[in-house]
């Protein structure tokens, strides 16, 4: 992937920060995105599942308990 970057520089001519293009910004940001997902989704492999049921009990407590707070 090629990235187009600006250095912006201080007054004293030092790197201070790097302006991207947006479509670029937004492919980089998809791309560290799925990459945490990855390892997410790694990190939980050997954990318990739930049937389906189970995981629907589970949303259903966990929606009830947010609007109880509020």
């Amino acid at each position: 992937m090629e990235i187009h970057k600006k250095i912006v520089l201080n007054e004293s001519q030092r790197p201070v920060a790097v302006q991207i293009p947006i479509e670029e910004f937004e492919r980089v940001e998809e791309v560290i995105e799925n990459f945490g997902l990855a390892k997410l989704m790694d990190d939980v492999s050997g954990d318990e599942q739930l049937s389906l049921h189970e995981a629907k009990s589970f949303y259903k407590s966990l929606k009830e308990n947010v609007e109880g707070q509020i």
